[in-house]
This record gives C-alpha cells, sequence and structure tokens, in this order.
C-alpha cells in the first residue's frame, strides 16, 4: 500500500499548521531531542518530514557546528524552511544521495507511514544512514489518538479560514480538512484534502526496521493522564 497522503494534502496542511495552536506541545517535544542529541557523538543529521523548518532552526542554534539537512515530500513546506534558513528539499527519502550519522523524524511523522510502508521506509532509511547511528522519532499512542487527534473544530485568520472534522477507527486515523483562502473581499477559493496517520506499536516498528531499540519512553504533552506519545531511539 502506498502513502495515501499526498503531495496536494501535505501542500494544503502546510498552508494552516501554523493556525493549529501546537506550539507550547511541540516545543515540550523538541526539548526531548535537544536532551538526546546532546549526549550524541554525531557531525552529520537529517530531519525526515522537516515541515516548515522550525526543529532544523532551533537544532542550528542548539549544535550550530554540524550539518544539518532537511526533506518533505510537500515542496510548499520544503520552501517555506528555505525561506527560514533552514537547509531543506522536497524529495523522498529513498532519493536522498547522502548518509547521516544521525535522522530525526518529529512530530508524528512516523504515524504518516500505512504499516505496508514501514520495512519500505526503514530500508531506505538504512541505506542512508551510517553504520552505528540513531534514529529518533516520536509516535501518537493509542490514547493520544482517541483522545487528543479525534474531534471537529474550526480555526481562522484574517485571510484563511478552516474547517477539520476528524475520527479515529481500527488504527486509522482521518482529518479532513476544507479550507477556504481569501482572494478579495468579495471571492474565497475552497480547497478540500484529506491526512490520514495510522497507529503503530514500538513492538512493530522494531520489527520492521532491524535495528536496535536504545530509548522508548512515555511523553504527556498535553498534561493528560495517559501518556500521549513514545519517544523512541533506534541504532543501526
Amino acid at each position: 500500500m502506498a502513502n495515501p497522503n499526498s503531495t496536494d494534502s501535505l501542500d494544503l496542511y502546510a498552508k494552516v499548521e501554523d493556525l493549529l495552536e501546537n506550539g507550547e506541545a511541540i516545543q515540550s517535544l523538541y526539548g526531548y531531542y535537544y536532551a538526546t542529541l546532546a549526549q550524541l557523538s554525531f557531525e552529520t543529521l537529517l530531519d525526515i518530514g522537516c515541515g516548515s523548518g522550525d526543529f532544523l532552526i532551533a537544532l542550528a542554534d542548539q549544535f550550530g557546528d554540524l550539518s544539518l539537512k532537511g526533506i518533505d515530500l510537500s515542496p510548499v513546506m520544503a520552501a517555506r524552511a528555505r525561506s527560514k534558513g533552514a537547509d531543506a528539499i522536497a524529495v523522498d527519502l529513498c532519493e536522498v544521495d547522502w548518509k547521516f550519522d544521525v535522522m530525526t523524524a518529529v512530530f508524528d511523522m512516523m504515524n504518516y507511514l500505512p504499516d505496508e510502508a514501514l520495512e519500505g521506509f526503514f530500508d531506505c532509511l538504512k541505506a542512508h544512514l551510517n553504520e552505528g547511528g540513531y534514529f529518533l522519532f516520536d509516535i501518537n499512542t493509542l490514547y493520544g489518538f482517541e483522545n487528543v487527534a479525534v474531534g471537529a473544530y474550526i480555526v481562522e485568520d484574517e485571510r484563511r479560514f478552516v474547517a477539520i472534522d476528524s475520527d479515529f477507527e481500527e488504527g486509522h486515523y482521518r482529518a479532513d480538512f476544507t479550507l477556504f483562502e481569501k482572494l478579495s473581499d468579495a471571492c474565497y477559493k475552497k480547497s478540500t484534502q484529506t491526512i490520514h496517520q495510522f497507529h503503530h506499536t514500538v513492538d512493530r516498528l522494531l520489527e520492521a526496521s532491524g535495528m536496535t531499540l536504545v530509548v522508548d519512553q512515555e511523553l504527556s504533552l498535553y498534561g493528560l493522564e495517559e501518556a500521549d506519545k513514545r519517544f523512541v531511539i533506534l541504532q543501526k
């Protein structure tokens, strides 16, 4: 099964990402990555699914003397990251030409992959990860999907109006986005796309990766009674 998230759906998400009010949780999550990376010896890092580049920019502040690159399937996201000064391109991981000491996939990126795509993803990852290198990522827990991600809401600013309706059934999270972009006082452009995510256990990811588990840590980014994420480190 191919990744059901098209470039168009990722580009639409890029247009509204800043409206989604995850800033505090994201910054808290970044802290776990910073603390871990500070303990590793590495010179090159690739951020997979780098989005608008905020994590790469923050890493440059923390580890400015390292080679930091980002890739994203969305050209809109990659362009936005470059506009902020990040070294980012729109390319699939399998088409990358370089090898790295560390790879990261921050804030749900692994949940975008359906189960059938996991082995292929990890084959590409290991082909571009140096021997002994690390892969750091986070995944949504079942509790996180059911109690944080699901719902319907509307957000807007002066030029955008977006409605999001999401549900989660049998390990599959589906979020339908309807975006109205203001072109003039009397004219709006309507776009609709769907984002898909999938629940994965650490055991399943470990099996698909063929790598060694170094860290599996539960996180509660939203202050709820149970963990909504897991922070995971694998080593090649």
